[in-house]
């Protein structure tokens, strides 16, 4: 990082930085060049104060507001006239708070400096005169309007400037000596000047942003300026849920609120003032993962901020000096990544600038290694969570059929039936239930329509003979269906295919659909199998692979669009999780969403050893489900060395004799193995499954029933491939141009990034 910066001086890009990189406490911190260079040449130092041009958005701006916000004092969806009246007219009347401060308020980038204007009041009249160039919520544009009004409601709720409210509230309690507007001028020659105007003379002490500066220097999009050890306590209180030092800023509901993900469909991900993935991320570099967040500035700052590994760098320049020429654009993924270098392998002995009171000689170890993976740190939300919080909104006045089961529920275990029927505003009118029952009590073939013994309400099965979706009949009462239930992330999942045919329902009815999201218990980002390649059955409905890595709301929405429905579909989005996070991660509780799907371990084998539970006992009938396999033929200790050469990574085999009560082979003491996964980022349960049963084929040919590992796994090359004992490449290789072109299809319907 060091050769990467003192090459951006060489080469012109800024005259001098500060670096700040901190990791759990641990912290490398350093000045690099010059802090000026006319009219006079002086030495950047550590403490030198910077103007932070758009950074004062997410260190001033943002937690006034948010303060605010946690207070009751402002709400993030009223009008933006609620608190600043004449903000109306031309469809402004329609922007929220919650709009300027993810950047879609439809309004533009900035206003006009060249008149003759000043003051903020003039900044806010040209601000309420602007005309919206798309409507609210529908289209990302950075913009500096956003920021001003945010600031011009702080001071409107608050009833002191904004400047005095982040000193008050923010700076004063962090300790923030050298943060805040308008520097006093005993601080001028510790101040990074930047571009020389006419006079020759550098803007110093004054900020450089004209909007700002025509508003007398105290703005919501810029004028602040720092240090950065300042800004280091900042992210430190951030990384610490609000408090720091025994200071407390925020609950840490609002920190987790403030920096998660705001924005949805196509718009860029955005959290409240700060960025996650846009365009401006490039600082987040190419590693940090997803949730991580940050910003810059158009002087040359950077923050980012990664809460997974408790990591965060500062990158701080006058680039802008002596002329805005420079860049140093080309420092920005190259910092984010080296940051996150760090993170993994690091050793900061002999590195000057380490204070000689730190240990930093040790290795810090990865945030997320394969054995010992970090819980996500904000509070993750199931559709029906935020449904709940956000007062049941978007289901008011409307007769409601749900569709769920035992897994609807919220995170204090509360159903959704229950939810639903005691929610104000709230008509539930019918209950539809999938496999296995509204109560998950059934594991039979076919389960009766009846009447719920606690609401009273009709009972509709969903799993009864043939009838696998609501009839026309029973829908004539409804305005909408409701769908609440916990799938896995497997194709042959069968709640997944009645969420489909609800679909196909509400879209022949006229009804609407609401689909209350759920995260992917085994992740979304792993894909992993053939994608469907025969007609479609209830345990092969989608054209997806058997791991398909997509959540029911995601796989909603590419049934209804690919299959031209035109339901009248809304999803009701999970919060604060990420795709790469498994269910252990999220604080969610675990509720078993079938009888013999008991645990994370046996959902996240299931999509391999699931493809041969009807050619032989995969556990039914024991305490532990699709962890093991066997049969009364097997030689458990040659089928255990014979897959333990595979050397598949991230799983073992250990041989085992086990007698199932139920299902195949019920009664027979069969030999078998146990499963044993290792490395949960290693392993690959549909290369388990297929190992399985290839083996079995090898070793018992005239008694392993290969064929009916057809039936779920629905694609014969694959099964043909088994059969002649292909290896895996070959097997993966018939597979490829169908997954990327999955992958592709896949792409256009992710909610979650």
């Amino acid at each position: 990082m060091q050769a990467f910066i003192n090459d951006a001086i060489a080469e012109g890009h800024c005259p001098g930085a500060v670096l700040w990189v901190e990791h759990n406490g641990e912290r490398f911190h350093s000045a690099f060049g010059k802090r000026a260079l006319v009219p006079a040449v002086e030495t950047m130092t550590e403490d030198t104060i910077f103007d932070l041009a758009s950074l004062t958005k997410v260190v001033a701006c943002t937690p006034s507001v948010m303060l605010l916000v946690e207070r009751g004092q402002i709400k993030l969806d009223e009008p933006v006239r609620t608190y600043i009246p004449e903000f109306a007219g031309d469809g402004k009347e329609r922007i929220t708070v919650r709009q300027l401060m993810t950047h879609t308020s439809g309004l533009r980038p900035g206003i006009e400096t060249k008149s003759g204007w000043s003051g903020a009041a003039a900044a806010i009249e040209k601000a309420c005169a602007e005309i919206p160039r798309t409507p609210p919520g529908t289209a990302f544009r950075y913009s500096d309007i956003n920021f001003f009004m945010l600031g011009e409601i702080v001071r409107r709720v608050s009833g002191v400037p904004l400047s005095e409210f982040a000193a008050r509230e923010i700076f004063a309690p962090l300790k923030m000596a050298d943060t805040g507007y308008l520097p006093a001028p005993e601080k001028l020659p510790r101040i990074a000047p930047t571009e020389v105007v006419q006079d020759k003379k550098p803007w110093r002490g004054v900020v450089h942003d004209p909007t700002a500066r025509k508003m007398g220097g105290v703005a919501g999009h810029a004028g602040l300026f720092s240090t950065a050890a300042d800004l280091a306590r900042y992210a430190r209180m951030l990384l610490n849920e609000g408090e720091l030092d025994g200071a407390r800023i925020f609950k840490p509901e609002t920190v987790r609120l403030m920096t998660s993900l705001q924005t949805s469909g196509d718009l860029p991900p955005r959290a409240l003032g700060w960025d996650i993935a846009s365009g401006y991320s490039r600082p987040r570099g190419k590693i940090f993962p997803f949730g991580s967040y940050g910003h810059t500035g158009f002087t040359g700052t950077i923050l980012w901020i990664d809460p997974h590994s408790r990591t965060f760098y500062i990158f701080l320049s006058n680039r802008n000096h002596p002329t805005r020429e420079s860049s140093i654009v080309p420092l920005y993924s190259k910092l984010g990544t080296l940051t996150a270098e760090i993170v993994g392998d690091f050793n900061f002995a002999g590195v000057p600038g380490v204070p000689a009171d730190k240990d930093l000689t040790a290795r810090i170890e990865s945030p997320i290694p394969a054995t010992k993976r970090a819980a996500s740190r904000a509070k993750v939300l199931n559709g029906i969570d935020v449904l709940v919080k956000n007062n049941f909104a978007p289901i008011k006045g409307k007769r409601l059929g749900l569709i769920t089961n035992h897994t609807g529920h919220d995170r204090e275990r509360n159903p959704t039936i229950d939810l639903l029927k005691n929610a104000p505003g709230v008509n539930l009118v019918a209950l539809f239930g999938p496999e296995h029952g509204i109560r998950g009590e059934h594991d039979v073939s076919k389960i009766e329509d009846g009447r719920d013994t606690k609401t009273g309400l009709p009972v509709y099965s969903l799993y009864l003979g043939k009838r696998r979706k609501p009839l026309p009949k029973q829908l004539e009462g409804i305005d909408a269906l409701v769908f609440d239930i916990q799938d896995i992330g497997c194709r042959f999942y069968t709640y997944a295919s009645t969420m489909g045919l609800a679909i196909e329902a509400a879209a022949e009815n006229g009804k609407e659909i609401f689909i209350l999201d759920r995260l992917n218990p085994i992740n979304a980002a792993a894909v992993e199998g053939p994608v469907l390649a025969e007609p479609p059955t209830f345990v092969g409905f989608f054209r997806v692979p058997l791991r398909h890595g997509m959540t029911v709301g995601e796989l909603a929405k590419m049934y209804n669009a690919e299959k031209k429905l035109g339901a009248k579909l809304t999803v009701i989005q999970v919060e604060n999780w990420t795709r790469a996070l498994w269910f252990d991660q999220t604080g969610q509780p675990w509720t078993n969403p079938s009888p013999n799907m008991r645990n994370l371990k046996q959902a996240a084998l299931y999509p391999g050893v699931g493809l041969v539970e009807f050619s032989l006992s995969v556990g039914r009938g024991t305490d532990t489900p699709f962890e093991q396999v066997g049969a009364p033929y097997i030689d458990e200790l040659a089928f255990a060395e014979k897959l333990n050469a595979e050397g598949l990574p991230g799983v073992r085999f250990a041989p085992i004799r086990f007698t199932p009560t139920a299902s195949i082979h019920k009664g027979a003491e069969c030999g078998g193995v146990y499963i044993m996964l290792t490395d949960l980022q290693a392993y690959n349960s549909v290369d388990i499954g297929i190992i399985l049963a290839r083996t079995l084929y090898q070793m018992y040919p005239d008694q392993f029933p290969v064929d009916k590992v057809s039936r779920l796994l629905l694609h014969k090359p694959t099964l043909e491939a088994i059969k002649s004992g292909k290896t895996l490449a070959e097997i993966h290789a018939l597979w490829k141009s169908e997954q990327d072109e999955f992958m592709k299809r896949r792409e256009k319907f992710l909610i979650y990034r």
